[in-house]
């Protein structure tokens, strides 16, 4: 009796308990070719947001760290699932948009190109909120849909170098997938600069090699892309202390493949730029490490053609080094006059205008260790053909502290610059560069006549002993020449037949 009563009882259905644990397993058999994201449908009793509920597989992210993680539909709002799913829900979403878009074709694939911009703003206005706490996961999820969509090789450059290395003058190419890659740097950045963001976690994914990547997209020939690089490099070097010593590191090696090999990156004035920010924070007295990347990157980055593209950002540099230890001053002068253009006229004046604001940061001391090879070098611009180099040579008077510094030192410097005067006053072709001779040389005057007539005395006699010296050597092949006429005949005779010369057999 009681057997019956218990046999019309209901019984638990093992299909379902079979459903339940393929649910749980069916992440190791099925996939998601979109997002690489399993989800298995496990029954009409659950509630639907618990249906959208579902592992994430071991091949997207290491089993060590993605232990216990559930991912949500990515198709949900945020607004639409608990605070503990949020952070389920970016990580569905970031992997959604791991799938990189082919932009050649825009009529390709537009709803799959529209879903995934939607979905990365989606993520740019969460992570602006500023309403969660990103775990490990979530920062590794980061990293590789970044890493996804933004490393890639570039093609190689087929412009040329012009005669005059102006690449400044090239029209710049702008990637057809910049309004996709514009949201991802955003959203990277703004993942970067988060508050709450824990760095002894994100350095682990945010490591050498990401780093690396990124320096590498400085090659961009999109000048918003270098743009958005520059911010989030210099957001990684504030916030990675650890890495700070391998970023410098790697834009040195950057920079030297730059100088001495190839002579061709988009992104030098972009890493200059970073750099003039972080060397203005350069503690004092500069460690041996810093001084070695001005001497062997900043100051052989004047070699180039190309130097007009950054040279503001380069001198800016240069500068912020002075300005923390005014005894660079001096291997920055030898490595300007090491590197000084002898035919290129603009690099010229962009030297000049360096020259003058680093002796702007220079004192006394250091001045006059460096001031001979100086304004031998200066006196040689103010003689230049080119009136637009003359001119600003010229203008050097016109800063105060060169002016005092050169007071100071007239007895050194007026020989060496007075003859450079004397000639322009006598033989230059621009009226400008005229006129502002002879205002140097009225300030000169002025400022001590004496040695200005001294410079005149010695400078008439050195034109004397040259017109002397030229005299006696066209004396001499004067002399020479009557002498090698007087024995030509005699000469003549006494030379021997020229005997036939060999046929040469060919073997």
């Amino acid at each position: 009796m009681l057997k019956q009563i218990l046999s019309k009882l209901p019984r638990k259905s093992q299909k379902s308990d079979s459903l339940d644990s393929a649910g749980l397993d069916s992440g190791n058999h099925t996939s998601n070719s979109s997002n690489g994201v399993q989800c298995t449908n496990i029954g009409n009793s659950i509630t639907s947001r618990l249906s959208v509920v579902k592992r994430v597989s071991s091949a997207v992210f290491p089993a060590s760290i993605m232990a216990g993680v559930e991912a949500v539909e990515p198709n949900l709002s945020f607004k639409d699932v608990s605070n503990p799913q949020k952070q389920n829900l970016f990580i569905s979403k970031l992997n959604l948009c791991c799938e990189v878009s082919d932009f050649s074709d825009p009529e390709k694939a537009s709803s799959e190109q529209d879903l995934k911009r939607q979905t990365l703003i989606e993520l740019v206005d969460f992570v602006s909120s500023g309403s969660a706490k990103f775990n490990e996961p979530a920062v590794a999820a980061m990293c590789k849909m970044c890493a996804l969509n933004l490393f890639r090789v570039f093609p190689p450059k087929y412009r040329s170098n012009t005669s005059s290395g102006e690449a400044e003058d090239d029209e710049p190419i702008f990637d057809p997938a910049w309004s996709s890659l514009q949201l991802v740097y955003d959203l990277l950045l703004r993942f970067i600069s988060y508050s709450s963001l824990d760095a002894k976690v994100a350095k682990k994914h945010v490591d050498h090699s990401f780093i690396l990547k990124l320096l590498d997209l400085f090659e961009s020939e999109d000048p918003r892309e270098r743009d958005c690089l520059k911010t989030i490099l210099h957001r990684i070097y504030g916030k990675f202390m650890v890495h700070r010593p391998f970023v410098r590191k790697a834009v040195s090696n950057i920079i030297y493949r730059f100088v001495f090999e190839t002579e061709r990156h988009n992104g030098i004035a972009e890493l200059l730029e970073i750099f003039g920010s972080i060397i203005s924070g350069f503690a004092i007295p500069l460690k041996e490490e810093h001084k070695m990347f001005l001497c062997r990157a900043l100051i052989p980055l004047h070699k180039p053609k190309s130097i007009g593209v950054y040279h503001q950002q380069l001198t800016y540099c240069v500068v912020q080094f002075v300005d923390k230890d005014q005894k660079l001053a001096n291997n920055v002068i030898k490595g300007l006059l090491k590197y000084w253009p002898i035919t290129n006229s603009q690099k010229e004046l962009m030297f000049i205008s360096e020259l003058e604001e680093i002796l702007e940061m220079t004192n006394m001391v250091e001045f006059q260790k460096i001031m001979v090879p100086v304004f031998r070098r200066i006196a040689c611009c103010l003689n230049s053909s080119h009136y637009q180099v003359a001119e600003r040579a010229h203008l050097l008077w016109n800063n105060e502290h060169i002016l005092n510094l050169i007071t100071h030192n007239r007895h050194v410097i007026f020989p060496l610059i007075f003859p450079s005067l004397e000639w322009n006053s006598q033989n230059h072709w621009n009226q400008a560069v005229l006129n502002l001779t002879q205002n140097i040389r009225k300030m000169f005057c002025e400022m001590d006549e004496e040695l200005l007539l001294a410079c005149q005395r010695k400078l008439e006699e050195e034109n004397s002993q040259l017109i002397e010296a030229a005299e006696k050597r066209k004396l001499a092949w004067e002399h020479l020449e009557t002498t090698a006429a007087a024995f030509k005949p005699a000469a003549t005779n006494n030379v021997p037949p020229v005997k036939p010369a060999t046929p040469l057999v060919a073997c």
